[in-house]
């Protein structure tokens, strides 16, 4: 069973500058999101370049994605 949250990925900690205190706070970050349609386009796999590498990205036939180089 998959326990992620979607929206925990949108968060970064940060710990006060303060040493004496231990507390950390949720930041709100600026993330760039596509929807997998956009991304492709009716196809259920699609190729990324990075650094050189060739990595594949698949729906499965559950709809989740899989990224393998």
């Amino acid at each position: 069973m998959n326990t992620h949250n979607p929206n925990d990925f949108r968060y970064r900690v940060r710990r006060s500058d303060d040493v004496s205190v231990t507390r950390f706070e949720r930041v709100p970050m600026a993330v760039r999101t596509l929807s997998s349609n956009t991304l492709f386009q009716g196809e259920h796999e699609i190729g990324i370049e990075h650094h050189g590498a060739l990595y594949r990205l698949k729906i499965t036939r559950q709809g989740k994605l899989i990224l393998n180089k």
